[in-house]
């Protein structure tokens, strides 16, 4: 059964579940954490960009790919 959740609550659970994988000490890096949040919440294109930026902007940089 599929739920639909209120105007801005699928982001704001989408923060929660990337910040709570940053904080693991094995994390993924960011971009892969965004694009599992994204499919993971049923998240706009719009969405996503907030995420990456609002993580950029907060200073995380994240593991570079492949490193």
């Amino acid at each position: 059964m599929s739920v639909t959740l209120p105007r801005g609550e699928k982001l704001r659970r989408a923060v929660r579940f990337v910040s709570d994988r940053l904080r693991e000490e094995d994390s993924p890096p960011l971009a892969a954490l965004v694009n599992e949040a994204t499919l993971r919440f049923d998240l706009t294109p719009k969405e996503s960009e907030y995420l990456i930026r609002f993580y950029r902007d907060a200073g995380h940089r994240g593991k570079e790919e492949g490193a």
